[in-house]
Parts: structure tokens; sequence; C-alpha cells
């Protein structure tokens, strides 16, 4: 009975012990502040592009992502100045629309194509199952003019796909949208920050990387 009782009053001493060792434990440290937050974009650039070797491309300004989606209609107004300017200046445009089991939808009246502008249709990378680097190649495009929506789909896989292809890209801002706001600024960080084809401080036309830039400063020669 002696031993039951001293045994017990170790094992009550150790648990003691014990729970005081975790008390004694500093809180774990806080996150650091921002460590989750976007980091700073740089300001769109001004860029001017010889017309000869420049194409714009119109990404999925259609009824069924634009339509239901304020952003993307606020862009309407600039993505049809730069429209307007590109075919001032005869640089192609070229458009896409999404897939659905209905068919393509169509393209807005205010920024639809014209006679003899190409559509293609597919998912959010407008190269994949589509004959657009073909088409591209036909009018001599060196360089792209990307607007579209959304920013995190169609323009952030089409521009990274144009990269690794060859071509240097400029993405007009004014003319990108996402239903969510964050999804947009992601996408601004994102195609500057792309692994392999990295223009972190937005070089005006780094070679085969992207350009942020914005409709009122791009400029056709």
């Amino acid at each position: 009975m002696i031993q039951k009782r001293f045994a017990y009053q170790v094992a009550s001493a150790f648990m003691l012990v014990a729970l005081t060792a975790c008390s004694a434990v500093p809180p774990a440290a806080p996150a650091t502040a921002g460590a989750n937050t976007l980091p700073e974009i740089p300001a769109p650039a001004p860029v001017t592009l010889a017309a000869g070797t420049t194409a714009l491309l119109v990404l999925d300004i259609n009824s069924a992502v634009c339509q239901p989606n304020p952003a993307c209609l606020a862009t309407v107004p600039a993505i049809v100045s730069l429209i307007n300017k590109a075919r001032a200046a005869k640089v192609p445009v070229l458009y896409s629309t999404t897939v659905s089991p209905a068919g393509p939808p169509p393209m807005l009246s205010a920024v639809a194509p014209q006679p003899g502008e190409p559509v293609v249709s597919t998912r959010a990378n407008k190269f994949t199952g589509t004959n657009l680097e073909e088409l591209l190649k036909q009018v001599k495009a060196e360089t792209l003019v990307i607007v579209g929506s959304a920013a995190n789909g169609a323009v952030m896989y089409t521009s990274f796909h144009a990269n690794t292809r060859g071509f240097t890209v400029v993405v007009a801002e004014d003319g990108i949208s996402s239903p969510a706001a964050i999804s947009t600024q992601v996408a601004r960080y994102q195609v500057l920050n792309q692994p392999g084809f990295i223009n972190a401080n937005n070089t005006p036309l780094a070679d085969k990387k992207v350009t942020l830039s914005r409709g009122d400063l791009i400029t056709f020669k």
C-alpha cells in the first residue's frame, strides 16, 4: 500500500512539472504584418508600337462573360477606343469568345468584329485548340496588345502562352476585368511576374515579356 501511494505521489509530481513547463512556453510570434499583402504593382508604362508587327487581341468581351459583369462593362469604352485606334493604324484586330453547349456567345455589339477580323473560340488560353498562333504569323505579328476578361483567366493565360511562343505582350490594364476586383489585381501582378518571363519593374516592351500599359498610353506608328 505504501509503495502504491509513493508511486502515485511521484506521478503527480511529474504531471505538475509538465503542466508548469507548458504554461511557461511563450505564445507563438504573430505573423509578419503584410506577409500576404500583394506587392506594389508598377504604374502603366507608355509604349510606342510598330503597326506592321503588332496585333490587338480582344478576349471574351461577349454576352456570357462580359454582359453579366459590371466591372467588364465598365472597360468597354476603353476597349472600343483602343480598337478604333488600332483600326485607324491598320493594326490587325483579332477576337476570342468562349465555348458553351449552345455555341460560342456573341461579342457585345460595341466591340463586334468587322468583316475579315478573325474570331477563335476556346477556354481561357486562347492558343489552346485554336489556330490563333497561325493567324498571328499570317499578319506578321511580333507584339500583341491584349485586353479582355477575365483578367485572371483569358488575359493571364493567353499572355503567358504568347511569351512562351516568342511574342512580346502589352496588356492594357484599363481594358481588363474580372468579377472580383482582387482577381484583376492578382492578374496585373502575375503577368509581370510569370516564372521565366519576369518583368517586375514593368520595363516598357521588355522582349518576350509582358508590359502593363493603358489604352491612352499606347501609340501605333
